[in-house]
């Protein structure tokens, strides 16, 4: 009968979880819940950075194109009006010519957003 008791008590105790199974378990959710939340900021950051990237550079090609068909102008050029799209706020660039010889001028378009450089684009300009 006291073999009976004791095989009672066992089977009782291990019918819940305990204490530091809920805390281990809690601890390990909280480890891949940090974990996945990291990799989230991670990757919006980085498409945030890419579509900023994209936009800066299709606006210097733009204003690069824009400078190689203007008339030829010794001392530089004004740049072109930027879009008036909500893709495109906060920007603005600036052309630079420095003369290279004779008929040829190196153009530099830097591209700014909120005032810090995100892209820059060189190219040369013949006089015809």
């Amino acid at each position: 009968m006291r073999l009976f008791s004791i095989s009672r008590v066992f089977t009782c105790r291990e019918s819940g979880a305990t204490l530091l199974e809920t805390v281990v378990a809690l601890a390990v959710l909280g480890t891949i819940a940090v974990t996945f939340l990291t990799g989230l900021t991670t990757t919006s950051k980085a498409a945030f950075t890419t579509d900023e990237r994209a936009t800066a550079e299709s606006l210097a090609q733009s204003q690069m194109e824009w400078a190689q068909n203007a008339s030829y102008n010794a001392t530089g050029y004004l740049p072109a009006l930027i879009p008036s799209g909500k893709d495109y706020t906060n920007y603005s660039a600036n052309i630079t010519a420095e003369p290279r010889g004779e008929g040829i001028q190196k153009i530099t378009v830097t591209v700014t957003r909120s005032g810090e450089q995100v892209f820059t684009l060189e190219g040369y300009k013949v006089q015809r």
